[in-house]
């Protein structure tokens, strides 16, 4: 089993970020707090519906707090502010992965891709501004790929 990470290639004014998350867990707030580290990076979370489908609630990245506080933080229903999401939370199996990441743009233009690649209408997250094209692969052991 590898190490959950985010490797970069840069060509130009191109990067090609490959995202190797970690395994998919359930989201329960003992063991986030056990098993996942308290350093920056990205993070998912999925919720499962009547069908047994997992489907996308959250991607956002942790910096100051660090994963094991942000992931915490928003699969908790009591601490959740988005009214939508704590209803989600509160009647859904939650699951989440993530990556750790040192570095703020690498997380930032991550983001941007997601964001430009599941809501191209909206513009939730800028990227770093570093380069004209950004590329993202992901690779997970339990063959959820998003993108």
């Amino acid at each position: 089993m590898r190490e959950p990470s985010i490797t970069k290639a840069v060509d130009g004014a191109a990067v090609y970020y490959t995202i190797f998350w970690s395994r998919l867990r359930k989201a329960e707030k003992y063991d986030i707090v056990a098993k996942v580290p308290s350093v920056s990076g990205i993070f998912e979370l999925y919720y499962e519906d009547e069908k047994k489908k997992l489907n996308l609630l959250y991607v956002a990245k942790a910096f100051y707090g660090g994963l094991m506080n942000e992931i915490r933080k928003r699969t908790d229903p009591e601490l959740e502010d988005n009214p939508s999401r704590r209803q989600i939370l509160s009647t859904r199996d939650c699951y989440y992965r993530y990556a750790p990441s040192d570095s703020y743009k690498d997380m930032s233009d991550i983001l941007y891709f997601f964001s430009s690649t599941y809501f191209p209408d909206k513009n939730l997250h800028d990227h770093s501004g570093r380069f004209d094209e950004i590329y993202v692969k992901e690779d997970s052991e339990d063959k959820l790929v998003d993108i």
